[in-house]
């Protein structure tokens, strides 16, 4: 697929001169941390220097302290607790860390993970009816509640207290619960709105000891868990997520809970240091994994484990899930492409609407992905269960997911989520109208320019800008990922020195050069059709990141090329 050149407008030069004057760094520099909003020499010795003092006070979310009140009382008055939690990467690492932690002090503790088939997204009716059963006065509900009004209404019948701990953005109107912790609350006036449901979770965890006078290192020892949380739920890596990511990358690397040291271990990443991008392929996927095959409650019992004999069982029972669950995505995916190449129509549409009753619904939203990545346009998943349609959508940059299911709610039983990946239910019968609808949707919102993807481009740069100064304060602006992406480069007018030639299935390994420049080693994964071009000896044009390249003992600069144009 042929990808847009995107180069980011010029920035301000008034605040790119006093970046570089005030802080002595190169052009370069002074722009890439203008691109992230890092205008002033305050802002970027934050950037730079991260320091957990600089962590939102947790009380500025409205209704912390009626939260934090709520589960002293409840504490101090014996009364059972029910911790509950989705059933992804960021509801059970919630649910960990907010047990965990509180588990230490209140031992009629328990936790409530949903059946993704049985119960499906969010908080359930079966749910609020165990904890009614069991005695529980208190439900703590993490990464979902925040659109669940008749739920929180019937615990309320039951005599159950609600507070609600969710990151989504809210509805029209926000639940009668005794405390709803969104920063996305238009009466919210917490400084940053971005959290991951974990990230409510660290908060509610730092209120806690805030105010009863404990050692904050208390709740620093969850930073490995809500770093897992904020790469698998891809949440932007700015402002506080990007502190709470630094922190819990080097506690992850460096002293990781039980559960995390069993999943690093299963990943055979041989690398000094997990990064973000291994989180998201490695550790995530596997976690996920017990929810998607059978139960989430598994991903919960590894990441609480107190033993590494018992995180040693439950990450080999997960990983048997993740594996099952890559041969059943496979499966869907070959069959979801065939539908597409069988069907004309299907190929010329804005968008992608498929179903089948019978596909594995703990799988969808990893196939939409898949779809979205090959035909990159708005796309859904359906399949049947408990007697409706479930979906999972996945979008492309620029179009809004969300309103987009809005504009078709009336065809819908419910739907929850992001701009950019949601969740839905309907009636079986309305399947063929809502892939009419929302194609209709798509095809009157969506632009030409939002049906090709793009490679946004930070700056073009000589060879000469190269050396390995700019590489060291490259390695200060991660960790990467949403909204703090790897920087990436265009140089012109680049040529082979000696022979590119082909590594692996289709990647290109090569010396290139500039002129009046040293050669660079480079790599090109998935590049090599342009071999011939290449070793003709004509100049092109490479956009890249900068990376460094180890073999054995040896460690040198190497530009990551991700795409080629003459």
């Amino acid at each position: 697929m042929q990808k847009r050149w995107l180069l980011k407008p010029k920035n301000n030069a008034a605040i790119t001169q006093s970046l570089r004057e005030g802080l002595g760094v190169s052009d370069v520099v002074a722009n890439l941390l203008a691109y992230r909003k890092v205008e002033t020499f305050e802002a970027a010795r934050e950037f730079f220097r991260p320091a957990l003092s600089y962590l939102h006070d947790p009380f500025l979310m409205k209704d912390m302290d009626v939260a934090i009140e709520r589960i002293t009382k409840a504490i101090s008055n014996k009364e059972k607790i029910l911790v509950y939690g989705d059933y992804d990467v960021d509801g059970t690492t919630a649910v960990s860390i907010v047990f965990s932690f509180f588990h230490q002090f209140h031992s009629g503790l328990e936790y409530y993970i949903p059946d993704r088939y049985a119960e499906g997204y969010g908080i359930s009716y079966q749910g609020i009816d165990y904890a009614h059963e069991n005695g529980f006065s208190l439900i703590i509900a993490l990464d979902c509640g925040i659109k669940e009004i008749d739920k929180v209404a019937y615990a309320k019948e039951k005599g159950i207290d609600f507070i609600i701990g969710d990151h989504h953005l809210p509805g029209d109107s926000i639940p009668d619960a005794l405390a709803v912790l969104d920063p996305k609350r238009n009466d919210c006036n917490y400084p940053y709105t971005e959290l991951s449901g974990c990230g409510i979770g660290f908060k509610i965890i730092q209120a806690f000891i805030q105010s009863n006078d404990m050692d904050m290192s208390m709740a620093y020892q969850y930073l490995d868990l809500v770093a897992v949380s904020i790469a698998s739920d891809i949440v932007p890596i700015t402002g506080e997520n990007r502190l709470l990511c630094h922190f819990g990358l080097q506690k992850l690397n460096s002293n990781p809970s039980f559960g995390i040291r069993a999943l690093i271990e299963l990943s055979n990443n041989r690398k000094d240091f997990f990064t973000v991008n291994d989180i998201v392929f490695q550790i995530g996927p596997r976690i996920n994994a017990a929810g998607r095959i059978e139960h989430a409650k598994d991903a919960v019992k590894l990441l609480t484990s107190k033993s590494t004999a018992d995180a040693s069982v439950f990450s080999d029972k997960v990983d048997v899930q993740n594996n099952e669950r890559k041969d059943v995505d496979l499966k869907i995916t070959e069959e979801a492409l065939a539908i597409i190449a069988d069907n004309v129509a299907l190929q010329n549409r804005n968008s992608t609407v498929l179903y089948k009753n019978d596909w594995h619904k703990g799988v969808i939203g990893i196939v939409a992905s898949r779809l979205t990545e090959k035909y990159y346009r708005p796309t859904i998943i359906l399949t049947q269960t408990n007697g409706h349609v479930a979906g999972s959508a996945r979008s492309v940059l620029g179009f809004d997911l969300y309103q987009a299911l809005e504009s078709c709610s009336d065809l819908l039983e419910q739907f929850g989520g992001h701009k950019y990946a949601a969740g839905l239910t309907m009636p079986t019968e309305n399947v063929p109208l809502f892939q009419q609808r929302f194609e209709e949707v798509v095809t009157a919102t969506i632009t030409p320019e939002m049906l090709t993807q793009e490679i946004s481009i930070d700056l073009p740069i000589h060879f000469q800008d190269i050396d390995a100064k700019l590489f060291r304060l490259l390695k200060q602006f991660e960790p990467f990922g949403p909204q703090n992406e790897q920087p990436i480069f265009v140089t012109k007018g680049v040529t082979v020195s000696g022979l590119a030639h082909v590594v692996g299935a289709n990647h290109l390994k090569m010396m290139l050069k500039q002129e009046g420049c040293a050669p660079f080693s480079t790599i090109a994964f998935g590049l090599a059709e342009h071999l011939d071009h290449i070793n003709a000896g004509k100049r092109f044009d490479i956009c890249y990141t900068i990376e460094e390249n180890t073999w054995k003992t040896r460690k040198n600069l190497q530009l990551n090329i991700k795409a080629i144009r003459y």
